[in-house]
């Protein structure tokens, strides 16, 4: 398949750039976090982002959404990506979303889809316990209680999780931590007795939370799945999420390199502007050339989870290993280009650069794909 959108998805394209541009530039960010806004994101906003579809785009279209795919859902994300856009896009549409149309059983689907669609209901993923992203690793206990389970632990890193009416929870149900047999996912009311949440604004000003359940009672009718045997559920899940946060970098990394070259144009040092000097030029050159090569590779990885799914993991290891150190050379660029001033708070670049190191830790950095690919070819 061509590494080129179609018509449908260029329009799509044009469609989120001209809301999101508009009314979401980073000045609405920085707005948010000095307001220390209690949500952290414009309601309003994601309502009008559910009145254009967006919020359905994963949604099939019997539950109300628009049945699209992976690279329809990347296209956004990578115009959020470029203004920094703080939404539940990402936990909610993205990873809500799939988790409950690949697993969902129908009453699930009935009940949860559609509010997703029309931006009702907000969900959020709670999978992480460490400062690393290591989904084998769960060891929340999920016992089982008469007729469900009760869950004891703490989740960690939880996108969007204090303002989730619904979060969809990763519990070991059998096993040891780090075996793959023994994973079950479960959908968990967050304000029921033996929850709590802690919001934790992250350096990037975006939101997430910390989770913790204590004798959390989850009946069998929310098992999301199949019991102890949730991980190819929620590895697939995450590759979903990966591939839409590797786009949200390229947006990044896009919008840095088209700032810092305009900022080239017109800094003059020496009478004359400093993009005339010719290591400046072949370092931006250098970066226009990394950002189009993590381009194809994200597309790419879209592409595959829409068209072979059961065997994306490597294209989108790739994919995310790239955006992750193609967005943190971008930032770093753009941060030294700018000079002095780039560090301040004046400068928007900055914002990039916090945004980036978040979304290289996402579902995994650089080194953990690196690592999964290797292992994944029998290294």
């Amino acid at each position: 398949m061509a590494l080129v959108l179609t018509e449908e998805q260029s329009m799509l394209r044009d469609s989120a750039r001209g809301l999101i541009s508009d009314k979401a530039p980073v000045s609405h960010l920085r707005q948010l976090r000095d307001a220390k806004d209690a949500t952290g994101f414009s309601r309003e906003l994601w309502k009008a982002f559910a009145e254009m579809g967006f919020a359905g785009l994963l949604v099939p279209e019997d539950f109300g959404g628009s049945g699209l795919g992976c690279v329809e859902a990347g296209v956004v994300m990578e115009k959020i990506g470029r203004t920094l856009m703080p939404s539940p896009f990402l936990s909610t549409a993205v990873l809500a979303a799939s988790a409950l149309s690949r697993g969902g059983s129908a009453a699930q689907k009935s009940l949860y889809l559609p509010k997703i669609s029309d931006g009702s209901l907000l969900a959020a993923l709670a999978v992480d316990e460490g400062a690393k992203h290591r989904p084998l690793q769960t060891s929340l206990q999920a016992k089982r209680s008469g007729n469900g389970f009760r869950l004891n632990g703490a989740k960690a890193l939880v996108v969007d999780g204090h303002t989730a009416d619904l979060l969809i929870v990763a519990g070991r149900s059998a096993g040891a931590a780090g075996e793959r047999d023994g994973l079950t996912l479960f959908l968990v009311d967050p304000k029921v007795k033996g929850i709590a949440t802690e919001r934790t604004v992250m350096v990037d000003s975006h939101n997430a939370a910390r989770v913790t359940f204590d004798n959390v009672e989850v009946d069998a009718d929310h098992v999301l799945g199949e019991v102890d045997h949730g991980y190819q559920l929620l590895e697939g899940v995450l590759n979903i999420g990966r591939g839409a946060v590797a786009s949200e970098m390229v947006g990044l990394a896009d919008e840095v390199f088209t700032r810092t070259v305009n900022y080239l144009k017109e800094r003059k040092q020496f009478g004359k502007p400093i993009g005339e000097f010719q290591a400046l030029q072949h370092r931006a050159a250098q970066l226009y050339i990394e950002v189009e090569i993590t381009r194809a590779a994200v597309l790419k990885a879209l592409q595959t989870l829409d068209g072979d799914f059961a065997n994306a993991g490597a294209a989108v290891s790739v994919a995310k290993a790239r955006a992750g150190s193609t967005a943190t050379l971008a930032v770093q660029e753009g941060v030294q280009m700018h000079g002095g001033m780039g560090m301040t708070d004046q400068f928007d670049i900055g914002f990039f650069m916090k945004r980036a190191r978040v979304c290289q830790e996402l579902f995994g950095d650089s080194n953990f794909h690196a690592d999964q690919l290797a292992r994944a070819k029998g290294y």
